[in-house]
């Protein structure tokens, strides 16, 4: 079997275009016909049973959970705009005028369906959830918002606009089935392929482990992309059919982290002293990380299954979490990135004429750099170096009067001039507006590469990475002089990350321009 420096190097060809997130037979796939190779004697090699056709990285599964957020304002846009539309139609002197009796009735019926859309889980999406009935709820729901509808009428109006109800029932209620047909569609297509179902990786080589897979074999909601056990002399070289592809060190630094959704502990909770270590040191990757707990029966072992296995979309509903911020950073990133694109156009386009003016080489600079969940992302930047002594790897941190720096280059970077083409990595949901700054792959601070300073380093890479962010308004950018200088930024970085929120993105970004041209001290 290959160690774990051959299944590094496997992973992702060479000549793979780095920060791609969805890797073809050439890429990740080919960790499934070179990894999971077993030994002579077991016989010719066989591929692991779960190798998806398409590797998408844990960012863009997470994109795919938000979609339902989407679905539901989707709704939520064509509701208004129909139940408008009738209410202006219903008032001829025009919406501002019109009588609350040809208000009240259609509005709250839009209240209504759509709140009883939502209370209902049809956006769950559940696998027992066929569009049959999806549509049937959709119905059920429309004709009692309809029927609400009638009722206020008769009572507000003596039924004068029952007219405006009943055409309001037909048109929300075919573009509401039209929709969720669409909806529901999309949803098992991407079950089809794969995107909605959840990547673990085992820890443990154990008869728990092999559970887990033979049951997951046969539910085909989760997929188990490798096992990893410290104990390698006394493991398999495969665990019913998934490859053994190293110990706990290997997975620190594999290169399918990036695609994995959770990291699963099948070991003996009993041996606690096992568990503690290695939830120590699994705990400073971006993966979240959970213990198996040995089940009684198979109602406890499917319960296991079904937790690891959900949820397949986001969950629409109560308090304001994870998954609901997400989407709102999103929608500020698409709303706020577009509209700055547009506004700052007249800036992009002088500035790439005067880096072509000022130095042969090309306008933008790219540069590899660890994104969410430590995927690999292309970062655009313009230019700010001679061309021939660009550092891709940032092996050598710019500091004050670098000779490799242009003239154009010193005032882009003392302006952050340079950073806005990632206005694209934005909008295409690589980066965001405001997050931890991403650094460049195998980044040095001195002769060190600065990842390896702090142990909590990575936990940097839980959110995608920004503009902008909470470290940079607080001093903390530019050049990394020492492990003191790596662990504020990561301290800063984290920090950012438990307190997000929308406010904070907003101050941060309206704060980011005076705070970065009033410090001149500052080298970049």
């Amino acid at each position: 079997m290959m160690n774990a420096m051959d299944l590094d190097r496997a992973a992702v060809p060479s000549d793979a275009p780095p920060g791609r997130g969805r890797l073809d037979a050439t890429g990740l796939k080919a960790l499934t016909a070179q990894a999971v190779t077993v030994s002579s004697e077991d016989g010719a090699g066989r591929r692991g049973p779960f190798r998806p056709e398409v590797w998408l990285s844990a960012r863009q599964r997470h994109a795919a959970r938000l979609a339902v957020h989407w679905f539901r304002t989707a709704d939520i846009a064509a509701v208004a705009l129909i139940t408008l539309a009738l209410m202006a139609l219903n008032s001829p002197g025009g919406l501002l005028l019109a009588p609350v009796s040809a208000i009240v009735p259609l509005a709250t019926a839009a209240l209504v369906l759509l709140g009883l859309i939502r209370s209902l889980g049809l956006y769950r999406f559940s696998r027992d959830q066929g569009v049959l009935l999806t549509l049937a709820v959709v119905v059920c729901v429309t004709a009692v918002g309809g029927i609400t509808a009638l009722a206020l009428d008769l009572v507000l109006a003596g039924g004068a606009n029952s007219a405006a109800c009943l055409i309001w029932i037909g048109m929300v209620g075919g573009s509401l089935c039209v929709l969720h047909t669409g909806w529901s569609g999309r949803i098992t297509q991407w079950r089809r392929e794969g995107t909605l179902t959840p990547n673990i990786v085992l820890v443990g080589a154990t008869r728990h482990a092999e559970a887990l897979i033979r049951d997951a074999l046969q539910r085909r909601d989760l997929n188990v992309l490798g096992v990893f056990d410290d104990r390698l002399a006394r493991s398999p070289d495969s665990l019913a059919g998934v490859p053994v592809l190293g110990d706990a060190a290997a997975l620190m630094t594999h290169r399918m982290t990036p695609y994995v959704d959770r990291i699963v502990l099948a070991i003996d909770p009993r041996a606690e002293q096992r568990v503690r270590e290695l939830t120590a040191r699994l705990s400073t990757l971006p993966n979240e990380v959970t213990l198996l707990v040995d089940p009684v029966d198979d109602t406890e072992r499917l319960a296991a299954l079904d937790r690891l296995a959900r949820p397949p979309l986001a969950a629409i509903g109560g308090t304001i979490d994870p998954d609901q911020r997400a989407f709102n950073k999103r929608l500020q990133d698409l709303l706020i990135g577009t509209l700055a694109l547009v506004l700052l156009s007249p800036v992009i386009l002088l500035t790439a004429v005067a880096i072509r003016l000022d130095s042969p080489g090309p306008i933008f600079f790219r540069q590899r750099r660890h994104g969410f969940n430590q995927e690999e992302i292309v970062v655009w930047k313009f230019r700010s170096m001679r061309h021939e002594a660009a550092d891709a790897t940032a092996s050598r941190q710019v500091t004050s009067d670098d000779d490799r720096v242009t003239r154009v280059g010193r005032i882009i970077r003392s302006t952050s001039l340079d950073e806005l083409p990632q206005l694209f990595n934005v909008l295409k949901g690589e980066m965001s507006l405001v997050g931890p700054r991403p650094h460049a792959i195998g980044m040095k601070t001195g002769e060190t590469e600065s990842a390896l300073l702090v142990a909590e380093y990575a936990h940097r890479h839980r959110m995608k990475p920004g503009m902008t962010g909470w470290a940079a308004i607080k001093g903390s950018r530019g050049p990394l002089h020492n492990a003191h200088d790596v662990r504020r930024r990561v301290q800063l970085d984290v920090e950012y990350i438990e307190r997000q929120s929308l406010w904070l993105d907003l101050w941060i970004m309206a704060v980011t321009l005076p705070v970065l041209l009033g410090d001149r001290a500052a080298v970049r």
